[in-house]
């Protein structure tokens, strides 16, 4: 009986092993492959070693730039996300009517977030005649009106930053079932102790908490480390002025189909993968000490 278990969990596993191995592992070894090549799309790959690796940083000054762009829109962003998202979990979590309308309305950007018709409304905002500069108009600050918020290199990213925090939805979600798991004896038994809501918050909540701030903050730097939608249209694809929005993703894609440097761009990825994984390696240390599973 226990062969005939395993007999059918090793067929239920079998839909995702294949899609594992031939959407994930072996598209994997084909683009470290090609990342040691001179390929065009057009010719057969030529092998090169790691001319490519060396070209990235020694001869592509976009690269660099690339990486501090999207540097400064992840470490400013996620946090700036997360403790949106934080602040509105706890709202959502009172007693207030019509209180699952409200989670749906919220959840709600980060669905419609990532689309290219929120990117093309997102240029109309902040553009030169957008509606910010409309409205700075109409309070009379006409000397900041006149700035194309997502042309002028020292603003481009803080446009799409703000688009990132608005796309609260996904972690509020998950904050809110965190909130909800956490035993009200527990809550009454520090008010009866004198906690006060602070209190509460700050020493049981947030401590309880941690195991899921951080599978947020894991979850969020990732999927930051990954925009392109919104690079792409706002900056019309070449990056913006001055490369302020050349996101390293967008840099993948112009080297890979705008100038048809397939193996240049495989290896781009591939150092893309080595710094999620550092990053979310550092993120588990430094979080290791902090975080109090129960």
């Amino acid at each position: 009986m226990k062969k005939m278990d395993k007999m059918a969990g090793y067929v239920f596993l079998i839909p995702w092993l294949l899609g594992f191995l031939l959407l994930t592992l072996i598209p994997l070894a084909y683009s470290f492959y090609y990342s040691l090549t001179n390929f065009n799309l057009l010719s057969d790959p030529s092998f090169i070693g790691f001319s490519n690796y060396v070209k990235m940083f020694t001869r592509d000054f976009h690269f660099l730039n690339a990486v501090r762009v999207t540097f400064v829109y992840v470490f400013v962003s996620v946090p700036l996300q997360l403790l949106f998202s934080l602040i509105l979990a706890f709202a959502l979590n009172k007693g207030i009517p019509f209180l699952s309308a409200f989670r749906a309305i919220y959840y709600i950007p980060s669905l419609l977030g990532g689309s290219v018709a929120i990117a093309i409304l997102w240029r109309q905002v902040f553009g030169m005649d957008g509606i910010l500069n409309m409205l700075f108009r109409a309070l009379g600050l006409t000397s900041i009106s006149n700035i194309s918020w997502i042309a002028d290199p020292r603003f481009a990213v803080w446009s799409l930053i703000i688009l990132r925090v608005w796309q609260f939805g996904s972690p509020m979600i998950i904050f809110l079932a965190g909130i909800k798991q956490i035993p009200n004896e527990l809550l009454e038994a520090g008010a009866i102790d004198g906690a006060t809501r602070m209190k509460q918050t700050t020493r049981i909540i947030l401590p309880m908490m941690t195991p899921i701030i951080l599978f947020n903050v894991i979850m969020q730097i990732v999927s930051a480390f990954k925009v392109f939608t919104e690079a792409y249209i706002i900056s019309g694809g070449n990056g913006g002025v001055l490369d302020s929005l050349l996101f390293y993703t967008l840099h993948i894609y112009n080297e890979g189909f705008s100038k048809m440097r397939m193996g240049y761009a495989s290896a781009l990825s591939w150092i893309l993968l080595l710094i999620i994984a550092l990053i979310t390696l550092l993120s588990f240390k430094a979080f290791s000490k902090h975080v109090q599973y129960h």
